[in-house]
Formats: structure tokens, sequence, C-alpha cells
């Protein structure tokens, strides 16, 4: 299998994107004794438009379409099973997820023995958890990339295309009524459509001929501007607008940016082919993406404790001079307290390497113990996404054991070496 370099690297420029775009956007305070989070945006006027340039999430997905499009087409041909290839990527993600959810229960426990108020604790210990989002997201597209891949191979574009359209009406609906139910469609009609581009990209189809590309981003950008000038949708791309749940407006928005993103694609691909050293550090950095997606809300916490009750560090009203100033210095000593913790933790999850794809015997009922494994791991996680760690200050005991029962039941789905192709995943670091 032949690797596209440039894939990697819009992996590792989305997770710096996601990494300063959190650490500008969501401003960690001090003040009363009590931690707390505030969304600048609110402070700033023109903050919303910031969020354009943040707000990168499409091209994960857009990466995540092409590589399990790749990955599943390599397997399938092999004869590998929906079951052990679901359940291996599955694991991939839930393995060092399940150690970053085990370390910050262990750290709450800690805060509550130290008497940590519990209006503190639930805030800081929803910061770290606000990420997890994405999991439950991306789970459902793996778990789906088998019958989404043949729905593209029999009706191509068409298929995003209406998911574009549903993703529309569920829009619609959601500015009546507000039935909360509804929006939660969207989750999958606006990830999953980018998600479906990137399998258009892996065949080429959307990106030959060249003006469909061309098209996309012409269309994106024409729907967006009408969107967000009629004022039928908001202008900021990060946060509750557009993405909680996800709109027809971020849908246009990720339009307009994959066609772009893919447009250089042939520029950018030259240059990595030419720059050994460039593309040896993209590789490297590919490897610690999962890592620094889970645990890059850390320092923000360990910074804010450390240096705003000490006086170490001001607080400048959000948004004033002096704060943007600040800005600067803030994502440095972040980014300090970052890389080694992010060192630690690809040191500590060596071990992880070595764990089982999958136990049991593989049986009729390994497929529904697996997707109930998923579901359940899934319902956990964005709960957990949505509460924190320590809701009200408290354990979410059965958020957690809905959670570890998921993982469990994933893990025993099957047992790869007594499945067919016992060989490794050829895009094992994706």
């Amino acid at each position: 299998m032949v690797r596209n370099r440039y894939a990697d690297l819009l992996r590792v420029g989305a997770i710096g994107g996601v990494v300063y775009g959190h650490w500008l956007l969501i401003s960690a305070t001090y003040r009363n004794g009590r931690l707390s989070g505030l969304d600048a945006v609110d402070y700033v006027s023109w903050g919303r438009w910031v969020t354009w340039l943040f707000q990168v999430m499409p091209v994960f997905f857009l990466v995540g379409g092409f590589v399990n499009a790749q990955s599943w087409s390599i397997h399938h041909e092999r004869g590998e099973t929906w079951t052990r290839w679901v359940r291996e990527r599955a694991l991939r993600l839930l393995w060092p997820t399940g150690a970053f959810v085990v370390v910050a229960l262990l750290a709450v426990m800690a805060a509550k023995a130290a008497r940590v108020p519990s209006a503190e604790l639930a805030e800081s210990a929803w910061l770290v958890a606000l990420q997890l989002w994405f999991l439950p997201v991306y789970l459902t597209l793996i778990a789906l990339t088998p019958i989404m891949l043949a729905l593209h191979r029999g009706w191509g574009l068409a298929v995003p295309c209406v998911m574009a359209a549903a993703a529309g009406s569920v829009s619609v609906v959601l500015t009546g009524r507000h039935p909360p139910a509804v929006g939660y469609a969207n989750y999958f009609f606006v990830w999953g459509s980018i998600h479906q581009w990137g399998f258009a990209w892996q065949d080429r189809s959307l990106t030959t001929p060249r003006w469909r590309l061309y098209a996309l981003t012409a269309a994106g950008a024409v729907l967006l501007t009408a969107l967000v000038v009629s004022r039928s949708f908001k202008v900021d791309m990060v946060g509750s607008g557009n993405t909680n749940p996800p709109s027809i407006a971020l849908l246009a928005f990720a339009a307009a940016q994959c066609g772009l993103v893919l447009l250089a694609e042939p520029w950018m691909s030259r240059i990595l082919a030419v720059r050994v050293r460039l593309w040896h550090a993209v590789r490297r950095l590919n490897g610690t993406v999962m890592t620094v997606y889970l645990w890059h809300f850390v320092p923000a916490i360990v910074i804010a404790v450390a240096f705003y009750p000490t006086k170490v560090m001001p607080q400048p009203p959000i948004g004033s001079a002096q704060w943007w100033e600040l800005r600067p210095v803030w994502w440095a000593l972040l980014t300090v307290v970052l890389v080694p913790l992010v060192a630690a933790v690809m040191w500590a999850e060596r071990p992880m390497l070595r764990l089982p794809s999958g136990l049991g015997p593989p049986g009729r009922w390994s497929p529904i113990l697996l997707l109930a494994g998923l579901i359940a791991a899934s319902v956990a996680l964005a709960r957990l996404a949505i509460g924190g760690f320590a809701p009200a200050g408290q354990l979410p005991v059965w958020t957690l054991l809905l959670g570890g029962l998921g993982l469990v039941a994933t893990l025993f789905s099957g047992r790869a070496t007594d499945e067919p192709d016992a060989s490794p995943d050829p895009d094992s670091a994706s």
C-alpha cells in the first residue's frame, strides 16, 4: 500500500489547529478560589470570525474517510471479517482513551480527597473531558464504513449529496420547535457526509476531474455566505452555535475548507516528496496525534492552577490588549508542558501496543457482541463529554460502568488469530 503523505500532513496540521484553537478560544480563569473556563468569543466582538481559522475537525473526518476506505478495501480483499476489522480499529482508539479516563478518574478522586470545592472540580473535570465527543461519532463511522463504502461504490457522490440534504432538513426543523432528539441525527449526516468525501478522495472520484474540487469549494462558500449574511445561522464555527448539533452551515464551511485543502494536494505532495526531513517529521508527529488530542487540555489546567493563584501570571480581561499580548506566552507555556506530557504518556502506553486485539472464540454472536460493546462505549463517552468526569463534583459511576462494559464486550467479540488473515494492519499508524 502506498502511503499518502499529504493525508498524514493534514492530520498533523489539524491536531495543531485543534490544540491551539482550544487554548485560545477556551480561556482558563482562576478567580475567588475557583477555576473556570470561559468562551473567549463571548468577550471579543469579532472573535467569532476567528473560529473559522481553528475549526479543523472537517479535515480529521476527511482524512478518516480516506484512511478507512483504504484500510477496509485492503483487509476485505484478504478475506478479513467486518467484526475483526472494526474491533481492531475501535480498540486502537479505546485503549488509549481508557487509559486517559482512568488517569482522569484518579485525579478526580485525589481532588475529592484534598477537598477541592465541588464546583471547581466539576468545571475542571468537564474541561478535560470536552474533546471526547469526537470518539462516539468516529466509532460509529468506523462501524458503518463497509456499508457506506458499498453505497459510495454504487452511487458515488450522490450519497453525500443526499446526506447533505438530510442535514439541511434537520437544521430547518431545529430552527422551529427545537426538538433536541432530531439534532442528534446531524452528527451522522454532517460528519458522515465529510467522511464520504474521504472515500471519494481515496478513489479519486472527487479529485478527477479537477473541476469537482472547485465546484465543492464554490458551493460551500456560496451557501455559507448566504446562511451567515441572512443570519439564519451564527458566524462561529466552534462551540454550540453550529457544532452542537452540527448544522448545515458547518457542512457548507467544511465543503469550502475541504475543497481548498484537496486543491493544494499536488503542490504539497511534491514538497513532501522532495523534503525528506519534513516528511520524517510529519510521520513522527503523526504517531502522537491521538495522545495530543486526548491530553491537550491538561496543560491549561496545570498552568492555570500553578500560575494564577500565585499571581505569577496576570489575568487581564478577556479580549483586552494585554490579554492578546499574553496569548503567545500562554501558548508557549502550554506547549512546554504538553511536549514532555505527551512523551511521558506515550512511554507509559507502550505496553498497550502488546495488548490483544480481541479475546474469545469468534462465533455468530461476535458481531452482535461487538455492536453492543461499541454502542455502550459510545454512549458512555458521549455522556462524559457532556457532563465531564465529575458532574456536580461526583463520580459518574453508572456512566463509567457502562463504558467499562462496552470496552470488555468489544474486546471479547473474537480473537484475531482465530479469524482469517492475522497479518498486521498496513495502516496501523493512522
